[in-house]
C-alpha cells in the first residue's frame, strides 16, 4: 500500500467520522464499507491514482460502476443504488470541505432503473376498513382522502381542486369540476350525495383550519402553507398510512391505490368500460355524454352497498355490432375485465389460469388483426 493510497483512506475515514456525529452506527458502517470497496477497486485497477484531484468520472467512476454490475453473485439493484448514493454523499461532502474533487462524478443516469410495479386495487375488505378509519378520523385531510376514493381523481388533481369545485350541471345532478391536470384536460366527475357530503364537510373543516388564512390557500379547496406541492402530498399520504395501519392492512396503501379501488368497484358494479375510461381520462375510444356519465355513475353508486358478481361486459349502444374493427374493440374490452378480476385474487392457481385465458384471447385478437389486414 503506497503512502498516497493510505492518505486517500485517511481522507475518507475522516469524512465518515464526521458523518458519524449525526448518523446511526449501522449507517456509518455502510458508508465505511462502500468507501473501502471503492478504494480497494482503485488500488487494483488504478494504482497510480494517489490524490483526489486525479479522480475522474472516466475511467475511475465508470469503471467502478461496471465492476459493481459484474459481481458474482450479482448485486441487487437496491444494493448498487445504495452504494452509489453513499459514495456520492462522501464525494460531495469532501468537495464542500475544500478537497479538490471534480463535480458531477456520479450522475442520475448512473443509477440502476427502479422497478415500476403496476399498482393494484385494495382488497374489498381492506378498502372498506380504510374508509371506515378515515370516516372515524373525520378531519380535513381524512375527508380529502375519502373524496379521492369516492371520485377516482388523482392526488394532484385533488390538491388543485378549486374552492367552488362542486357544481350543479342539471336538475338534481351535480359534478366535481376537475381543472387541468396530468392529461391537460379538465372534466366534470359526477357527484352523488356522498361526494357532496364529503365536499361540504371539507368546506366546514376548512373554515377552522389556520392554514386557510394563508394567501396560498385562497381559491383552493384544500388549504396549504406554502407553494410546495410535495409538502401537501406528504400531508395527505401520512394520514392514509396511519389509517391503513389502524385497519391492519397487510399491503402498502397509497393514494393512487384508492384510485384503482374506485375503478375496480365501478367495473364490479356494472359501469361500462367506455364510461369508466371517460371518468378516469386514461383512454377514450367513444364519445360519452355527461348524461351517460351521470346515469351510469349514480346507478353504480346506488348498488355499492350490495355484493355483485363480476358483471358481463356492457358495451355502449353506438359501438359497431358488425365488422372486424368492432369485434376487435369488444375483444380488447373483454380482456380487461378478467385482468381486473385476476388482480383481486389471492389464489395463485386461479390467477395462472386467468393468465392462460388472456393469452388465448390475445391469440384470437392477433388472428383477427391478420384477417383484417388480408381484407384490405
Amino acid at each position: 500500500m503506497t503512502p498516497g493510497q493510505t492518505n486517500l483512506e485517511q481522507i475518507f475515514e475522516t469524512q465518515i467520522r464526521t458523518l458519524a456525529l449525526t448518523l446511526r452506527p449501522s449507517t456509518v458502517d455502510d458508508y465505511r464499507y462502500t468507501a473501502r470497496h471503492f478504494l480497494s477497486y482503485l488500488r487494483a485497477t488504478c494504482p497510480q491514482l494517489r490524490r483526489l484531484s486525479q479522480l475522474r468520472r472516466d475511467p475511475h467512476l465508470l469503471g467502478w460502476f461496471r465492476w459493481l454490475s459484474e459481481q458474482e453473485p450479482p448485486l441487487s439493484n437496491p444494493t448498487r443504488t445504495n452504494r452509489l448514493i453513499r459514495l456520492r454523499r462522501l464525494l460531495d461532502d469532501l468537495a464542500a470541505n475544500g478537497h479538490p474533487v471534480q463535480s458531477d462524478l456520479i450522475r442520475r443516469e448512473d443509477f440502476p432503473p427502479k422497478p415500476h410495479y403496476l399498482p393494484g386495487p385494495l382488497s374489498l375488505e381492506e378498502d372498506q376498513l380504510v374508509q371506515q378509519e378515515l370516516r372515524r378520523t373525520d378531519d380535513l385531510y381524512a375527508n380529502a382522502l375519502l373524496l379521492l376514493r369516492a371520485t377516482g381523481i388523482r392526488l394532484g388533481e385533488c390538491i388543485h381542486l378549486p374552492l367552488d369545485c362542486l357544481q350543479q350541471v342539471g336538475t338534481q345532478q351535480w359534478a366535481l369540476h376537475v381543472p387541468l391536470g396530468k392529461l391537460h384536460t379538465e372534466r366534470l366527475v359526477p357527484a352523488d350525495p356522498e361526494v357532496r357530503r364529503i365536499v361540504e364537510r371539507i368546506l366546514t373543516l376548512r373554515t377552522s383550519s389556520p392554514l386557510a388564512r394563508f394567501a396560498n390557500s385562497q381559491g383552493f379547496l384544500l388549504p396549504r402553507r406554502g407553494a410546495s406541492r410535495r409538502a401537501l402530498v406528504l400531508t395527505l399520504e401520512s394520514p392514509l398510512a396511519q389509517a391503513a395501519k389502524r385497519a391492519s392492512c397487510a399491503t402498502h396503501v397509497t393514494p393512487h391505490r384508492l384510485r384503482h379501488s374506485f375503478a375496480t368497484e365501478m367495473l364490479r358494479l356494472g359501469v361500462s368500460l367506455p364510461v369508466l375510461m371517460k371518468l378516469r381520462m386514461t383512454l377514450r375510444y367513444v364519445e360519452v355524454t355527461q348524461q351517460d356519465l351521470q346515469r351510469e355513475f349514480h346507478q353504480a353508486r346506488q348498488n355499492a352497498a350490495h355484493p355483485h358478481r363480476l358483471p358481463t361486459l356492457a358495451l355502449p349502444k353506438d359501438m359497431p355490432s358488425a365488422g372486424l374493427p368492432g369485434v376487435r374493440q369488444a375483444l380488447e374490452a373483454t380482456r380487461h375485465l378478467p385482468e381486473m378480476y385476476r388482480r383481486q385474487l389471492g389464489d395463485e392457481k386461479i390467477r395462472r389460469r386467468l393468465r392462460r385465458l388472456d393469452k388465448r384471447l390475445l391469440t384470437v385478437a392477433s388472428q383477427l388483426q391478420r384477417i383484417q389486414k388480408e381484407q384490405k
